[in-house]
């Protein structure tokens, strides 16, 4: 009994199968809890500058829009 549970222990501790998901999860939730902190401690300063960052890029397809060649 002890020497199949030490088999099955070491199987487990040498299989990496799921590792890679799993650091790729890790490294989500700390983007994720970054991106959190950061709209925290900014909170009008970077809303305003997204907006104007979006009004800007609307004017010029605007302006791409209504262009004429002469």
């Amino acid at each position: 009994m002890l020497e199949k549970m030490s088999r099955w222990v070491n199987f487990f501790m040498t299989d990496e199968s799921g590792q890679g998901i799993t650091e790729y999860g890790a490294v989500l939730a700390f983007v994720a809890v970054l991106v959190g902190l950061v709209f925290a401690t900014v909170k009008g300063s970077l809303a305003s500058s997204i907006s104007l960052a979006f009004s800007a890029v609307a004017s010029q397809l605007n302006q791409l829009a209504t262009y004429t060649p002469s």
